[in-house]
Parts: structure tokens; C-alpha cells; sequence
């Protein structure tokens, strides 16, 4: 995967918008280090949830992001190293607003220094809150480092609980292993443990009762998530995946769900308290699901993510096809002013949204594995 082919690179002294998502932005009212010091964009957003993807490899082969001989991986010189992440993390909190902080991948467990990571962004001024997006493989023996180092909570990428059906989505029988991860992090004191599960047609659509009957009884937050056009294979189609109401329609089958009074407050899920179907109104909620509906029901008005690849490179938004180099920057010298304007230009110019019900949308070249989540 020859990933910064076709990325446009940002040169120190150069014009910061030239090639970013949006550049044709006026530099007039562009936010700099002495104005505005948060990620705001032209529509009025302000980025306060930083990803920051550790890796592009991981040890699944799950069929809705990679294909089964996998992806050309990145060499570890042209990834951030531990110093540089924790630069940027270090600017993105204490200069760019920025108030929390996610790990993703790939798979981040597979980082060697990943508790060294999360210790120094604890140990940040600005400390934010850290959270880590996992498939929880090779957890049950890091969890209570993870949660000695820093780390507030957790999301685990499960699409079923049933052996088969989790290897034939993942190509492979680790559910045991993840079962056993997800188990580790109430051990070590992490609560608030949220499962991240997409529903394919045919596969395990089927199963979504049951998953949210396993996540309800094990105190965790299920979110179930449309499947978006992030797969290596670009086989995703529109017509044929399982949209939000229809996964509502199928969990009214066994639950009734209620719209949640808390505010949204910019997060990707719409909350939902569960009921057992039939149940009286003012019966306890058994607790509640999410449903992140980012095809059907797009929240890109209110969005606060800012991402950064494995390579250091900001992308405004998920399905951007461009991307502005802080790494390279960094490593010829560029001081920390000069870099978070870099990213201030970047997010200044972040588009109204990923446009996928526009006619002509194209999927990123990129997938999920190779954008971190």
C-alpha cells in the first residue's frame, strides 16, 4: 500500500491550504497560532476529539475492511514514532483544544510501546481523556498495564458472538481470545466498555438481538454501526447494506427503544434505552444502544473529529481523499508553531461533510485499516 502516493505534502513557508481538502478556502480569517487556538472549521466546527492511529497492520482479516492476503504494510521508519505522537498529542491538547484523545489502527495492541504511549499522554498538562479502539486480541495480558499507564475506557470491535459466524467475518477463531479481552478490562478497572459491531447482510444480520441481549447483561454499550465504503476490496454497496432503521426494525423484534434525553453532544451514536419489548414505560431501562448511522442518517453538521494516520498526516474527515503531512514537517525541523498551524489549515478546510448520497461520490482509495477509525 504506497500510502502518501497521491497525498499532497505541505512544504514549511509554503501556502498550508494549497492541496488540502477544500484549499481553494480563502487564507482570510484562517485561524493561526495568535488567534483562534482550537481546530475550527469554515462551517463553524470545532475539533475537540483527536484519533490517532498507531499502525496500519492488524491480526484479523476482517472481510468488510481487508481482503484475505491482507495489505502491503508501511515500514516502522515511515510511521510516527512514541516522541512524535506524543508531540503531536502534547500540541493538540495544550495549543488546539483538543480534549480527547482515541488510539486506533489497525490494531493498536499491536504497538510495542503502547503503554509507554498512553503513560506519557496522561502525564500531558492538559491531560485528556484516552481511549483506546481495539478487537481486543492480546488484551487479557495488557489490561491492567493499559489501566495503571492511563487509559480511561475502551471500545471493542465485535460483530458476533457465535465462533462461526466470527471467523467467517475475520477469517479467523480468535473469539475466544476477544471474549477473554473484553472480560480483562473489568479485572483492571476499566468500565464503560463499548462493543463496536456492523451488521452484513446474510452473515450476521440476524444475530443483532442477540448480541445486544450479551452486551446488555454484561454492563456494556453496544453501538451498532452502518457499514460505510472503507473496505479494501471497494465491494461496499449502498442498496444491499443494513441501514439504521433497519437495524432498529429487527431489535424492536425483542426490545422496545426509546429515544435517549441526553445530548448528543457531537458524539457519532444516537443513544437508545432498551426495554424488553412490552414492557410497561416506567420499567427500569436495561441500559442502552447506539446506532452510528454514518451513511443514512449523516451527523457530519455536528462533527469534532480531527484524525491522524500512522504517518502523521491530518485528515479532516474519514472519506477525505487528501491529506496534510505533519510528520515530514516535523522531522526537517518545522517548530511547534509551524505545525499546529499546519493542522489549523488542514481543519480550516475540512468540507461540509463526506457527501455519499451525492451523485459521483467516490470511496477513498484508502480503507479503514490504512485511515485508522
Amino acid at each position: 500500500m504506497t500510502v502518501m502516493l497521491g497525498v499532497p505534502q505541505v512544504r514549511i513557508g509554503a501556502n498550508p491550504l494549497s492541496g488540502v481538502a477544500g484549499g481553494a478556502a480563502s487564507l482570510a480569517g484562517r485561524p493561526t497560532s495568535g488567534s483562534q487556538p482550537g481546530l475550527l472549521d469554515t462551517f463553524g466546527r470545532v475539533a475537540t476529539d483527536l484519533r490517532i492511529s498507531l499502525t496500519d497492520k492488524c491480526n484479523l482479516r476482517c472481510t468488510y475492511c481487508m481482503p484475505a492476503e491482507g495489505l502491503p504494510f508501511q515500514p516502522a521508519d515511515k510511521l510516527m514514532q512514541r516522541d512524535e505522537i506524543v508531540r503531536l498529542a502534547r500540541l493538540a491538547t495544550e495549543r488546539l483544544g483538543v480534549r480527547q484523545v482515541r488510539f486506533t489502527g489497525g490494531e493498536p495492541l499491536l504497538r510495542k510501546d503502547l503503554v509507554e504511549i498512553i503513560r506519557d499522554v496522561a502525564a500531558l498538562d492538559a491531560r485528556p481523556e484516552i481511549s483506546l479502539t481495539t478487537n481486543a486480541i492480546g488484551l487479557s495480558g495488557r489490561a491492567a498495564a493499559l489501566a495503571d499507564a492511563g487509559l480511561d475506557r475502551v471500545n471493542v470491535s465485535l460483530d458476533s458472538i457465535c465462533p462461526e459466524t466470527f471467523a467467517l467475518i475475520t477469517r479467523r477463531p480468535f473469539l475466544d481470545r476477544v471474549l477473554k479481552g473484553i472480560d480483562s478490562l473489568g479485572e483492571a478497572g476499566i468500565g464503560h466498555t463499548k462493543i463496536n459491531a456492523v451488521l452484513i447482510p446474510g452473515v450476521n444480520d440476524f444475530e443483532g438481538p442477540d448480541l445486544l441481549e450479551w452486551a446488555l447483561a454484561g454492563g456494556h454499550q453496544l453501538r451498532f454501526i452502518e457499514q460505510m465504503p472503507l473496505d479494501a476490496d471497494h465491494i461496499w454497496d449502498r442498496d444491499v447494506m443494513i441501514t439504521a432503521a433497519e437495524m432498529r426494525r429487527r431489535l424492536s423484534e425483542r426490545f422496545d427503544l426509546t429515544p435517549d434525553e441526553a445530548p448528543r453532544d457531537g458524539a457519532p451514536a444516537e443513544l437508545y434505552q432498551v426495554r424488553l419489548r412490552g414492557a410497561a414505560p416506567d420499567s427500569p431501562s436495561l441500559g442502552t444502544v447506539g446506532i452510528i448511522a454514518s451513511v443514512t442518517e449523516a451527523f457530519c453538521d455536528d462533527c469534532r473529529r480531527t484524525r491522524l494516520t500512522a504517518e502523521g498526516a491530518v485528515r479532516s474527515c474519514l472519506f477525505s481523499h487528501t491529506e496534510t503531512d505533519l510528520l515530514g514537517p516535523m522531522r526537517a525541523g518545522a517548530d511547534d508553531d509551524t505545525v499546529a498551524d499546519l493542522w489549523r489549515a488542514a481543519m480550516w478546510a475540512k468540507p461540509s461533510g463526506h457527501q455519499m448520497s451525492a451523485a459521483g461520490f467516490q470511496q477513498p482509495d484508502r480503507p479503514m485499516s490504512a485511515i485508522g477509525g
